[in-house]
């Protein structure tokens, strides 16, 4: 007889990949004939990545045999601590080249693994908090639950500016809180906290003593003004100390480039030597190639300014095609449509029609939220669609899905209604 090996139970706590999720909705569901397919589910950046990649890796390839330092290279440390007084207008020495910073093999990886760094068991026995954004992106909730912390939701929506209320946060919650996620623009929906907000985010991680771990992957897309950073708020506080506060940063959206899987966390010096210890054990260096033209990219502005700007004409397109809906909101940030269908909206049955009857996978707003105390879930009535796709793909794909919503509403209003609507 065999015995199974014990798994970790806390993988029951873990519902599937949103993806996976999806996966299994459009199982079996065949596009229209004649219709391109088009995945507008997924935040992969299909612009093509910068040409200083190839150039940087191609100049660095003789160091592929090297194992490269946890801590990453002077040269990368300079880099992104350059990017990070530049784009923020940070004072001179704020973030310690040294020791202020780490190079991670994309922020999902670390955001994920901040958790282990963050959450301890209480000697009072109750459960440690780690509260996140509702809507959320998954690798919150999976880090909470893995670290053995109740996950907290918190909801961002439109009645709260599309960001968590901090006044409705108890003084009780916010003592067994250990690690609150936060991400400026927000993903799915595209809010922007401003300065004020991240002020008094970071005050209250430090008057109740948890970690603050800001994802800052979307900072460079945006559409009137830049988003403010956590550092950039930390530089006005208490002589400008980063006491209990991390941001992370990745090259993924910024510079196209997913597949460098290049990104880095910067903070509390205190902190990142913790992070650093535990990373040691648990997660490998950026290679040295890849750490160069990590460097490379940081240090150029220009085609952020471009892949910037591609993003602003896509959301042009949207508003010509959607904007008239009520549920329609451009975002400040990001590339996502946070799209909401209305109070009878079906998020699910949304992505099913427009699979089966325009040839678009979108995805249901429900699989990046949970429900509310009330029960009810708040992102059964949205859908996300990513505005990845060049300009031309989205000038055709655009009016498909406006045209299968469309008859979407048409079909599910009262007969009676459209009668009144159809009549001389």
């Amino acid at each position: 007889m065999v015995a199974s090996p014990q798994i970790n139970l806390r993988l029951e706590g873990l519902t599937n990949y949103p993806f996976a999720r999806l996966r299994s909705l459009l199982d079996g569901i065949a596009p229209p004939a004649g219709a391109e397919p088009l995945a507008m589910s997924v935040g992969d950046p299909q612009h093509a990545a910068p040409q200083l990649i190839a150039e940087a890796l191609t100049e660095s390839a003789h160091l592929w045999n090297r194992y490269p330092p946890n801590n990453g290279t002077e040269d990368f440390r300079e880099a992104t601590a350059g990017w990070l007084d530049r784009r923020y207008g940070l004072p001179a020495g704020m973030i310690d080249r040294a020791n202020g910073l780490l190079p991670v093999s994309g922020t999902r990886e670390a955001l994920f693994l901040v958790a282990q760094l963050a959450v301890s068991p209480r000697s009072d026995g109750v459960t440690p908090a780690v509260c996140l954004p509702n809507p959320f992106y998954a690798a919150y909730e999976g880090a909470a639950v893995m670290a053995g912390a109740e996950p907290v939701f918190l909801d961002a929506t439109a009645e709260t500016g599309f960001l968590p209320d901090l006044d409705a946060l108890s003084p009780a919650l916010l003592d067994r809180t250990t690690l609150f996620y936060f991400c400026s623009p927000s993903n799915p929906q595209g809010a922007v906290a401003d300065l004020a907000y991240l002020q008094r985010l970071i005050g209250l991680a430090r008057q109740h003593g948890f970690v603050l771990a800001i994802d800052e992957c979307y900072a460079e897309i945006y559409g009137a003004a830049p988003p403010a950073g956590g550092l950039e708020a930390a530089a006005s506080m208490d002589g400008g100390a980063l006491d209990n506060l991390l941001v992370f940063h990745s090259l993924s959206k910024r510079s196209s480039a997913a597949g460098l899987r290049s990104g880095f966390v910067a903070g509390e010096p205190a902190l990142i030597a913790d992070f650093l210890r535990l990373r040691a054990f648990s997660a490998a260096g950026m290679p040295l190639p890849v750490q160069a033209a990590s460097a490379a990219l940081w240090r150029d502005d220009a085609h952020v300014e471009e892949n910037r700007a591609r993003y602003r004409a896509k959301f042009d397109l949207a508003d010509a095609e959607l904007g008239e809906r009520p549920g329609y909101v451009r975002p400040a940030g990001g590339f996502f449509l946070w799209l909401d269908l209305g109070p009878e909206g079906d998020g699910e049955e949304a992505a099913r029609r427009l699979w089966r009857e325009a040839g678009i996978r979108v995805l249901p707003g429900a699989y990046l939220t949970r429900p509310s105390a009330d029960g009810i879930n708040r992102g059964n009535r949205f859908i996300r669609i990513a505005l990845v796709h060049d300009e031309p793909i989205l000038a055709t794909a655009l009016p498909r899905l406006a045209e299968c919503l469309d008859q979407t509403s048409r079909d599910s209003r009262p007969a009676a209604e459209l009668s009144l609507t159809t009549s001389p």
